[in-house]
């Protein structure tokens, strides 16, 4: 039968979804760089920048709540996201080593406050799975998932 997409997923009959993670990310770093040259103004705020990185997050989290996620999959998708940040948030100034440097992982994730994109991913599975226990028994995603 091979591949086919339907609502924009990308499914087949072994129910890998690794291409459809890696379409997605594809997907994403186009976003991205159609974005980009927002992200590298300087007139533009840096809460202004973060808000419009959420257009590269829905595309990058679009039907993810039914797909697993290996350690490769979370592993590609913290990157992305984590290079987007890096654009935004720019180099800092080091003043013990009196140089510029980037932002070391953790400095990110501190400085915006918010979950990664795995971990965004997982809460969106989590949700997904409490509507599905709310289904009624004959509906088909009942069915199937559980």
């Amino acid at each position: 039968m091979g591949n086919f997409k339907y609502l924009g997923v990308i499914l087949n009959e072994d129910n890998n979804n690794q291409m459809d993670l890696q379409e997605r990310i594809k997907n994403a770093n186009k976003t991205y760089f159609i974005v980009q040259k927002f992200f590298k103004n300087k007139n533009i705020s840096k809460k202004l920048k973060l808000r419009l990185k959420n257009t590269t997050d829905k595309v990058l989290t679009h039907a993810s709540e039914t797909g697993t996620l290996t350690e490769i999959d979370r592993k590609l998708s913290n990157v992305f996201e984590r290079k987007v940040y890096r654009r935004i948030l720019g180099p800092v100034y080091d003043n013990e080593k009196e140089n510029w440097r980037i932002l070391t992982d953790k400095e990110i994730y501190a400085f915006v406050k918010k979950p990664t994109i795995t971990e965004t991913i997982r809460l969106n599975r989590l949700r997904w799975f409490g509507h599905v226990q709310r289904m009624g028994e004959n509906r088909i995603p009942k069915k199937y998932y559980i």
